[in-house]
């Protein structure tokens, strides 16, 4: 006599634990072979476009092979994509910006062929291009994202915020709160002149939250804002609180409209450690203070963050874009790229 199947509704014990483990595992699989192809893909970009270049360097050959090659790749291979004269120019491109084949071991190749496009076209040095291409690999960026990110110079304003981090935190921490941080803040999302009123940037910023997360980065969770905390007979508000998702700590936003005061710091500090007795939980870690001014001195607030036990945090915001000559990235256009390598293969 044969076993009668299971019913569907009726799984043994522990079954739906292992399916969820196998269903972990198929995706994991998955995940591997996409970016096993996508690293085979771009290798084989690579090698295109180093032979172009090099046949075009060492024999002489003109822009026209390239269109020769274009029309015998996809008479060779009608299925496959990517074979046209642009996207071969663009392999050209993407192995003359890394003459080295072991690029492609590293973030670059962990990236699809239309973000390394994107860092071709945006971006004009190695060393950007690699950054931009860690930090997408890292927060997972899409294209857009990706290129958002790159108009805004955030790779570039990352880590720029003057702390005492080093002193206050932990290692890793320190490194990661650090990072965590900018400087200046770009808050142009908010429609606001230069005269805005420090209450006004705060209504403005939590009416646009979504774009204020994506500004802070990666790991900040809003919590609210004007945050009552009673300490003793009085009454208190914080202009902003979040919580840093892999630094497990609070994280208190203060707005001033004007410049840097040290005095500022005394004040935030108080808010640390009542967040510290009143909010923080038992496993989260010292309350991080961060101070937003409209302008800042440099050296003014390392003096006034020297011998301050609790982690503080010194950046500017803008409320129009508007970057040092040194941070501006040209940025040339596609078409412009076009011209400049069929110029070279001349």
């Amino acid at each position: 006599m044969t076993d009668r199947p299971l019913a569907l509704t009726d799984p043994p014990d522990g079954y739906r634990a292992w399916l969820d483990g196998l269903k972990s595992r198929v995706h994991a699989a998955q995940q591997r072979a996409a970016l096993a192809v996508n690293a085979e893909m771009l290798h084989l970009y690579w090698q295109i476009g180093n032979d172009i270049l090099v046949r075009q360097s060492e024999q002489g050959w003109g822009r026209k092979v390239v269109e020769r090659l274009s029309h015998d790749l996809r008479s060779a291979f009608p299925d496959m994509k990517g074979f046209s004269r642009a996207n071969l120019m663009y392999m050209r491109a993407f192995a003359d910006a890394w003459p080295e084949e072991a690029i492609v071991q590293q973030a670059v190749g962990r990236i699809p062929w239309s973000h390394s496009l994107v860092l071709l076209t945006k971006l004009k040095t190695p060393e950007e291009r690699l950054a931009y291409a860690e930090a997408a690999v890292r927060h997972g960026w899409s294209r857009n994202v990706l290129a958002i990110q790159i108009e805004r110079h955030v790779v570039e304003r990352q880590g720029q915020a003057v702390t005492n981090f080093e002193s206050t935190l932990p290692t890793p921490h320190s490194d990661l709160g650090r990072e965590s941080l900018k400087n200046p803040y770009l808050f142009d999302f908010l429609g606001l002149g230069d005269e805005a009123g420090e209450r006004e940037i705060e209504n403005a910023l939590v009416a646009h939250v979504t774009e204020f997360l994506l500004e802070l980065g990666a790991g900040f969770a809003y919590v609210g804002r004007q945050v009552h905390l009673q300490v003793g007979e009085e009454d208190f508000y914080l202009d902003l609180l979040f919580y840093h998702l892999t630094l497990r700590r609070y994280v208190v936003v203060e707005l001033k409209a004007g410049t840097f005061e040290p005095e500022y710091l005394g004040r935030l500090g108080f808010y640390l450690t009542a967040v510290d007795a009143q909010v923080k939980h038992e496993h989260d870690g010292a309350t991080i203070g961060l101070l937003l001014c409209k302008s800042k001195d440099k050296v003014v607030a390392e003096y006034a963050l020297r011998g301050t036990a609790q982690p503080l945090g010194v950046a500017e915001y803008q409320l129009v874009e508007s970057l040092p000559e040194q941070l501006q990235v040209a940025m040339p256009t596609i078409e412009q790229i076009e011209a400049e390598l069929q110029g070279d293969a001349e």
